[in-house]
């Protein structure tokens, strides 16, 4: 339990919280990654921008981190490329069948009292539950 770290708990996600209150006040967009990045996918006229620069600043925000202390980004675990990108598809195909991701439907959706952003919580929070402990009980613990 040494990597318990509460005020940057906090911190972070009271940022996060200002963020997706921002952009919901200031611009009537819920914050999930997965709907920004999907409508530059298929952009429409006027979204180019303010989805650019929103996953811009993510990218940004990374970089800027592992330069400026790099201690706090986690090693990449050793695994393959061909199962990086099925972990990805797997994700992605996972989004499209609950209309949106974690960030729409967990931090957004849930603070709106959304009903069906509930469901989708937690039925992702208890998918990953399950997949941890049935890798950890069949892998020997090799997360």
């Amino acid at each position: 339990m040494g990597d318990f770290t509460p005020v940057s708990a906090l911190l972070g996600g009271a940022l996060i919280g200002l963020a997706a209150s921002a952009m919901l006040l200031f611009n009537g967009r819920i914050a999930g990654i997965s709907s920004v990045f999907g409508g530059l996918l298929k952009p429409r006229a006027g979204d180019i921008g303010w989805r650019s620069a929103f996953i811009g600043g993510l990218f940004l925000a990374g970089a800027l981190l592992a330069m400026f202390a790099p201690s706090t980004i986690a090693s990449s675990p050793d695994r393959s490329m061909a199962a990086t990108l099925a972990a990805g598809l797997i994700v992605g195909f996972g989004v499209r069948m609950g209309n949106g991701c974690t960030s729409g439907h967990g931090v957004c959706g849930l603070s709106r009292f959304s009903r069906r952003s509930l469901v989708a919580t937690v039925t992702f929070m208890a998918t990953g539950f399950i997949t941890a402990s049935l890798i950890q009980v069949f892998a020997g613990g090799a997360l």
